[in-house]
């Protein structure tokens, strides 16, 4: 899909605020309400926009802890990264995984309530884990960015 300067308008102003309406947006981006309503659908049918979610404040929810977790699998086989794919996405204290270049093999965003849960799942489900072989965690101190979106401005 090509963009032009009115999406890339459209698509900063809904990463500013997602719950952003059509005439509102109209008058940011110039264009009618049912010309944004247009490009907005086309965009979210070209997969450009993926969805809308609200941020939230994991310490107001009781999730103290953030925790960076790497993991190297035991072997490189199809049916080891299929299977450990499938462990995380069925496990909902992982917020995001990557698969990464360097010295491991899956970075994993881990958010938790606290030392004790963080503990649990480490040593109740993803150490028993078959495919994983190493683990390595660094705990979050203090989060000095953490704004999600693409530097689109």
């Amino acid at each position: 899909m090509q963009l032009d300067c009115f999406d890339h308008a459209i698509l900063v102003a809904l990463q500013r605020d997602a719950t952003v309406s059509n005439a509102a947006l109209a008058e940011v981006v110039h264009l009618s309400a049912s010309q944004i309503s247009r490009r907005r659908a086309a965009l979210e049918a070209a997969q450009v926009i993926l969805g809308y979610t609200a941020r939230l404040n994991a310490g107001q929810l009781g999730f103290g802890l953030r925790a960076i977790t790497r993991v190297n699998l035991r072997s490189h086989g199809h049916g080891g990264d299929r299977d450990f794919a499938r462990f995380v996405a069925g496990r909902p204290e992982i917020c995001a995984a990557f698969s990464v270049s360097g010295d491991a093999d899956y970075v994993l965003d881990i958010r938790v309530r606290d030392l004790d849960a963080y503990a649990a799942f480490i040593h109740d489900w993803l150490l028993p884990q078959t495919q994983v072989g190493q683990v390595r965690s660094e705990l979050v101190l203090k989060t000095l960015k953490d704004r999600g979106g693409l530097p689109l401005e």
